[in-house]
């Protein structure tokens, strides 16, 4: 793993009380969601991680505690370029967590894509409403625990089983 990031993860470990874990020389820090606003402005202010790239969630379901992570992609554009990754647990029940909006502008859709998929509610949130689903859509598609409802796909191993449960036209 590259120096400078073993200096910048000690430092905000000691300073945020962020965890660390190195897997394949990927850093990833994990932080609770009071430390994550001022760490992400530490990070852009004072270690160059200018970018964020990405941010998304896991859902760990049917644990609850944390159900979910909500992970971000923070990169440096200046030589060396350097890949960090912040990991910030949260519980299930109504899962929220303050907005990155005010540190990292382009955070808005990201977080709206969140609600819209996951029910993670960003506090301070300037537009959060629903991005890719329709408005008027009921629950979280990207939950574990939404229901799939979908068709079974037919081969021949299972045709009987599944043309049995088709529903067919009355002659």
């Amino acid at each position: 793993m590259d120096s400078k990031l073993e200096s910048l993860a000690t430092a905000l470990e000691q300073r945020f009380a962020a965890k660390q874990e190195i897997f394949r020389d990927q850093l990833t820090l994990f932080l609770t969601p009071d430390r994550i606003i001022e760490a992400a402005r530490a990070l852009r202010d004072e270690f160059g991680f200018t970018f964020l790239s990405d941010e998304s969630a896991v859902d760990y379901f049917p644990q609850e505690l944390p159900r979910f992570h909500v992970v971000y992609q923070l990169r440096t554009m200046q030589a060396p370029y350097l890949l960090l990754t912040l990991r910030v647990p949260i519980e299930g029940g109504e899962p929220h967590m303050p907005t990155l909006e005010k540190v990292f502008p382009n955070a808005n859709w990201f977080e709206r894509e969140l609600w819209d998929m996951f029910g993670i509610r960003f506090d301070d949130h300037s537009d959060l409403r629903r991005i890719l689903m329709p408005f008027d859509w009921e629950g979280h598609p990207l939950r574990k625990d939404y229901p799939l409802g979908y068709e079974e796909v037919e081969f021949s191993f299972n045709f009987n089983e599944v043309e049995a449960r088709k529903p067919h036209p009355k002659d």
